[in-house]
């Protein structure tokens, strides 16, 4: 098992992970914890095949007086389930999505984790060798859980002693990403910073 840690850099966040890993996959449990738009917790699960695709997201956001859940599923062929819950009273979108709107994406993408680029960039070998992958995710925003299409690019600039950098593009929002040698995130400018090591 690897225990993953990292500490917001653009507001106060933490999250930790666990994560198994295997020859072409993974599962992970983890927990983030923030402030904004209003204190939440958020606890998730995820599961991918082989390849590194995504086969289920289990996720339960809460708060004072709240609690939502989302379960998002992938048949390993594009199609999605999104299953969503929401309790409480709070000034927050409403959790889960058209799963339709999914079709053709291969992973899920957490919310302000830094986890879950970790998919895309192993299953393209952008951590090791030079390369460019355009990918749909499925977004979940947080702390709402709700469910959006979201289309990214990911770059292999160069590689470096303790793993490379990625450039990650989303709309007009680009980052140039650190990963270690085995494509976690170290560093996520205006993001998260890998602590703990």
């Amino acid at each position: 098992m690897t225990v993953l840690t990292w500490a917001g850099t653009d507001q106060w966040r933490s999250e930790f992970a666990a994560v198994r890993r295997a020859a072409d996959g993974f599962t992970a449990r983890g927990v983030q914890l923030g402030i904004d738009p209003l204190p939440y917790r958020v606890d998730y699960h995820l599961e991918t095949t082989a390849g590194w695709v995504t086969r289920r997201l289990e996720v339960t956001a809460a708060g004072d007086g709240w609690q939502r859940t989302l379960h998002l599923t992938h048949d390993g062929h594009g199609q999605w389930t999104c299953e969503a819950t929401a309790r409480g009273d709070v000034p927050l979108p409403r959790p889960g999505g058209d799963a339709a709107a999914l079709a053709g994406a291969l992973d899920c993408d957490l919310g302000l984790s830094p986890l879950t680029n970790t998919m895309p960039i192993l299953r393209h070998r952008l951590h090791r060798e030079a390369g460019v992958a355009q990918c749909t995710m499925a977004w979940v925003s947080v702390p709402d859980l709700g469910v959006h299409p979201s289309a990214q690019r990911y770059e292999h600039l160069r590689t470096i002693p303790a793993g490379a950098v990625i450039r990650y593009r989303d709309g007009s929002f680009t980052a140039d990403v650190v990963v270690d040698a085995d494509g976690f995130v170290t560093e996520y400018p205006e993001l998260a910073r890998r602590v703990g090591r």
